[in-house]
């Protein structure tokens, strides 16, 4: 316990040594003892069962298990999210930053309105340097990963800021099965060597993990990610009360290939994988600390958690390369210091109301960001040249929340609930020029009443009704900003807490444990698509929109050797009243088709998977005058178990070789080759700017049990 404390005090150049500490300072035996019968809760291992018929409140909830989302091939940490109908995760830079999320009608950028959790700690990053609800995944390691809860929609009173369109709940495992080292060669210079195990004695539990990793890819100018990251987690009591403590240690630096104008791969000056400015990239760091102790018994369930992070962000990007200053370029650095901390309980006791069973349950959580620097910087080549922004906030979010359940009968249950959230904020401004003006302080507060109605029509049916409000909280510096800080003029506020409704008709089928089919038929609107722009340091206020979709799922165990897994998501979005001049009512960027499919065949030693991936074409601008293309993903992962000890894999991604897009937008740009041969004017070239999907790409894992 006292490495544990030490590593939040340690300077930040030494901490990293102290999560290394950390983990050699594991019990030498690292063979997993039997445990005592009853010890660590079943969930903890195996991880979460689906949703059932006569246990869930929505057709769009739900748990990926364990074996089905390990089984599948991941090209980066952040594509298990995947694991959520309907959810598309990919890249737009270097595998560093935060991944590029799509649901329900939404561009999500880096996590605005999917909410992410892992161990019970909030991912996304509110008053972010680069965006809203940045939410990076990179500091995650699959293979501890429990299971994936998931929700749409904002129909739960325990779920909070930025779960408008749905959130996920990632645990990590208490114990392994066995200890293990694993190491993994990919092309283009990827490798990655993980080692975890675990230690059971009595009803305790030791489990550490190591992890590194590097990568090139594909880009002309490599990658060279070099990534490290730790975890030890310490579980003592048993499935009816007990505790655990977790430390976390990450820290990665990479060079990015941002997105490049289209038109100058098609004319031949740039290739496909190519950079127009090779500077770009970033770096950063995540530590943290978390604690869980827990309660379950016949009276209820009682949940108490808390923990503290400690974040730094530096990002170095050029979009639009020499648009706005033809002399140094475009680069502009966004940074983030910040330590976050936060508590949360939640209890949970069976009762009778006016005669009938029912479940109440509520809580309170805390969460405070104490941001020592969010800035923004002109910078050439990573050299800063002058300020853009740079102010230190600090923030709290208090909630409460209540929810009760009742059954009406053999037939009907139903819920109602409400949540309370109060957001304080305060902005020190510390540019020369305008950092006075645009400081302040204030708060918002919000009321969001939930409600749910299933019916079980047959025992293989059931089907549900849900509404409910919810929000997203903006950058708390587009709350107090008095001037643009590029141009000087008025720049108009906008409130800290944007408030949405949503609902949705919904049906369960599920014959049998080997088979669930599930449909969605869903709406959301939104008071406003308010974005804080973290490239230009100024908030853009949106119009009201409105969405609504249908989504389906299947899941089917077709035999003992074969599993099958199809989603498909249709989504409409669109701005609400006149658009304004030249404007029209397409939300940009909004998906508005997602297919996934994949089959999992395991026989004797062998297994292998295969995962498909499709998403549509989309509105590039709001009249839907240029339209992204699709793209098709096809990956195939193989795994054979030479013995006991050892197992072989192969990973092949993008396995048909498509030349799809990660991400497409619509902008203007002006490349240096543009601006010698005076091309660009004063506003610029505007297009198609991309940024490719990896081609075909190989991977080799060994795995080694001890």
């Amino acid at each position: 316990m006292f490495l544990l404390r030490l590593q939040f005090l340690l300077p930040p150049q030494r901490r990293h040594l102290a999560c290394v500490a950390l983990l050699c300072s594991l019990p030498p035996a690292w063979r997993v003892a039997q445990a005592q019968e009853g010890h660590l809760p079943e969930v903890q291992v195996r991880g979460p069962r689906d949703a059932a018929i006569g246990s869930a409140d929505s057709a769009s909830e739900g748990a990926a298990e364990q074996a089905s989302f390990q089984s599948r091939p991941k090209l980066r940490p952040g594509d298990i999210v995947e694991a959520v109908p309907g959810v598309v995760a990919t890249q737009h830079s270097g595998d560093g930053k935060a991944n590029q999320y799509f649901l329900r009608g939404f561009n999500l950028d880096h996590g605005t309105d999917f909410a992410v959790t892992v161990d019970g700690m909030p991912v996304n990053m509110p008053t972010h340097g680069h965006g809203q609800g940045f939410a990076d995944l990179n500091f995650l390691i699959p293979e501890l990963v429990s299971g994936v809860r998931y929700r749409k929609g904002p129909y739960f009173a325990d779920s909070g800021d930025f779960s408008l369109a749905g959130s996920a709940s990632m645990d990590y495992v208490s114990a392994l099965a066995a200890p293990f080292a694993e190491l993994t060669l990919g092309s283009r210079g990827y490798r990655r060597a993980l080692l975890a195990g675990s230690r059971t004695q009595d009803d305790r539990t030791w489990l550490g993990a190591l992890e590194l990793a590097g990568n090139d890819g594909p880009w002309e100018v490599p990658e060279r990610l070099r990534k490290f990251n730790g975890v030890l987690r310490y579980a003592q009591g048993a499935q009816a009360q007990g505790f655990h403590v977790t430390a976390m240690a990450y820290q990665s630096h990479w060079t990015a290939t941002d997105q490049v104008p289209e038109r100058a791969v098609d004319e031949g000056a740039l290739g496909r994988f190519g950079s127009l400015d090779p500077s770009d990239g970033g770096r950063t760091r995540r530590l943290s600390l978390s604690a869980k102790w827990y309660r379950h018994d016949a009276a209820g369930q009682t949940d108490i958690s808390a923990y503290a992070i400690d974040y730094r962000f530096d990002l170095f990007s050029n979009f639009t390369y020499f648009l706005n200053d033809p002399v140094h370029g475009d680069q502009f650095e966004q940074t983030d210091r910040r330590r976050v901390f936060g508590a949360q309980a939640q209890h949970r006791m069976p009762h009778r109301i006016a005669g009938l069973d029912g479940v109440l349950s509520f809580g309170a959580q805390w969460r405070g960001d104490r941001i020592a620097q969010v800035g923004l910087y002109a910078t050439e080549a990573r050299e800063r040249l002058s300020t853009v922004r740079d102010d230190k906030v600090s923030q709290d979010l208090f909630s409460v929340h209540a929810q009760q359940l009742v059954n009406f009968g053999e037939r009907w249950r139903g819920y109602a609930g409400l949540r309370g959230d109060l957001l304080r904020y305060q902005v020190r401004g510390r540019e020369a020029v305008y950092g006075a003006a645009n400081s302040g302080s204030g708060h918002d507060a919000l009321a969001s009443p939930k409600a749910g109605l299933a019916y079980t029509a047959t025992p293989q049916h059931e089907f549900y009704l849900n509404a409910g409000g919810g929000f997203h909280s903006n950058d708390v510096r587009g709350a107090t900003i008095a001037a643009d800080p590029q141009t000087g003029l008025p720049a108009q506020r906008v409130p800290a807490l944007v408030k949405g409704r949503g609902s949705e008709l919904g049906w369960r089928f599920a014959p049998s444990d080997r088979l669930s089919v599930t449909a969605a038929l869903w709406q959301l609107r939104l008071d406003s698509e308010l974005v804080y722009v973290g490239d230009a340091g100024s908030t853009e206020p949106g119009r009201a929109s409105r969405r609504h979709g249908l989504e389906t799922t299947l899941r089917w165990q077709a035999s003992p050797a074969w599993r099958l897994e199809a989603d498909a998501a249709w989504s409409r979005a669109r701005f609400v009243g006149t658009p304004p001049e030249g404007e029209g009512n397409y939300v940009d960027n909004a998906a508005e088709r997602v297919v996934a499919a994949g089959a999992v065949w395991q026989q004797g030693p062998w297994m292998a998977t295969l995962r498909l991936r499709h998403m549509g074409p989309r509105a590039l601008d709001t009249v839907n005058s240029v339209r992204s293309r699709p793209t098709t993903l096809l990956n195939l992962g193989t795994r054979y178990t030479v013995n006991r000890q050892l197992t072989l894999g192969v990973d092949l991604f993008n396995l048909l070789g498509r030349k799809g897009n990660d991400i497409e937008y619509l902008y203007a740009s002006c490349t240096a080759r543009e601006l010698l041969a005076g091309a660009c004017g004063s506003e610029g070239i505007s297009g198609r700017h991309v940024h490719p999907m990896e081609p075909r790409t190989l991977r080799v894992t060994a795995r080694m049990q001890f």
